[in-house]
């Protein structure tokens, strides 16, 4: 591991420093390092950033000493660190406002695969939440998609399980490390998972899956995918915290209907009574919201150009691909870790070469859009 990626992985060793503040100083001083190597001015005039976060970067030798204990027990576990500055870090994740800014993998997938969706529900799962997302999975399994879930009992380990059944890659994220599989039960599903898509966590290995961490780690779930499916959830609960999540980050909702007194489809009816997920009776309604079926061609040809793009315009053109709706210059400076001026440079070229339409208001989409869905 290089300095930098060291001093990268120091910042996440300092309590009281967390991925929002790491991403701003990080942005703002070009590289862990030069963070390490700021003074106590330029530090504290960043926006939001005052004498108390500073302080804390005084613990450095303490920081750089877990990190290094950190980074000498990652080879023997097959563990990839991905930081949000890294290629390789999931693009959709990265827009989320509240994004992590280093993530634990352990796992073969592709983590900007193109077709990306969650699945998740009650642990208490009926027969009727069981058999329709072991359909589910069966009808889309001809699209490839990465699926991705929690590791939870009942929906979640349903999914994982259907996923492998098909063939598919699929993810569980956790909410403790990657050492720390929860439930205990769900190992062996784990270890076949690590061979045919992964486990991912944004904690140190070995931190215990404690209560408070797993609506963060719905956040992940709901920020990693195109879409999230709510197969069965009662009034309140995990599932409904990462439906909430997914419209928050813009993303699609479905909820599967039952019965009106069943206990465990209230959460689905109400998701759906208050417009705040799509409707879902089969495989059929994702490919149709999603527009998996009439982009395949016009995919299969970006998919070709982009090997031939430098990185700022393959890490914006792969963005863009994510996005139901233009995207503004500034979102996309942000949201693929490139300066204005990069961004602005990449976008023109793309432009030139017919990938990518600007739109009034520095906002950007991909030529195929349908104008329908412009706001002006």
């Amino acid at each position: 591991m290089d300095q930098n990626r060291l001093d990268q992985l120091a910042l996440h060793c300092i309590p009281g420093i967390g991925s929002v503040t790491i991403r701003q100083l990080i942005a703002h001083c070009g590289s862990a390092s030069a963070v390490w190597a700021a003074p106590k001015k330029k530090i504290t005039a960043i926006p939001g950033i005052g004498p108390y976060t500073y302080s804390l970067l005084s613990h450095r030798n303490t920081a750089c000493h877990k990190a290094e204990k950190i980074a000498e027990a990652l080879p023997g576990e097959e563990v990839r660190l991905l930081f949000h500055t890294d290629d390789t870090f999931p693009v959709r994740l990265r827009q989320i406002p509240d994004a992590p800014s280093l993530l634990y993998f352990r796992g073969t997938a592709d983590l900007n695969q193109k077709k990306i969706i969650a699945i998740v529900g009650t642990r208490r799962a009926t027969r009727y939440g069981l058999d329709f997302t072991s359909e589910l999975i069966l009808n889309l399994s001809h699209h490839k998609p990465l699926i991705i879930s929690g590791l939870a009992y009942g929906i979640d380990i349903c999914a994982h399980k259907c996923a492998i059944r098909e063939g598919l890659a699929t993810i569980g994220i956790l909410a403790g490390g990657l050492n720390r599989i929860y439930p205990a039960g769900h190992s062996a599903t784990a270890f076949k998972m690590i061979h045919n898509g992964g486990l991912l966590s944004e904690h140190a290995l070995d931190i215990a899956p404690e209560a408070h961490l797993f609506p963060a780690r719905n956040r992940i779930i709901a920020g990693i995918a195109d879409a999230v499916i709510i197969v069965e959830a009662a009034a309140k609960g995990g599932a409904l915290i990462t439906a909430r999540l997914a419209n928050d980050y813009n993303r699609d909702v479905f909820a599967l209907p039952g019965p009106v007194n069943a206990p465990y489809s209230t959460g689905c009816n109400n998701l759906i009574k208050r417009n705040q997920a799509h409707l879902l009776t089969s495989a059929a309604d994702i490919e149709y919201i999603l527009d998996w079926q009439t982009k395949e061609a016009s995919s299969a040809h970006f998919r070709i150009v982009i090997e031939n793009l430098s990185v700022p315009e393959n890490r914006i053109l792969t963005l863009l691909e994510t996005e139901k709706y233009p995207v503004q210059l500034d979102h996309l400076s942000w949201a693929t870790n490139l300066t204005v001026y990069e961004t602005a440079t990449a976008l023109l070229q793309l432009e030139f070469k017919g990938l990518i339409r600007a739109l009034p208001g520095n906002r950007y989409c991909l030529p195929q859009e349908s104008l329908s869905k412009h706001i002006y």
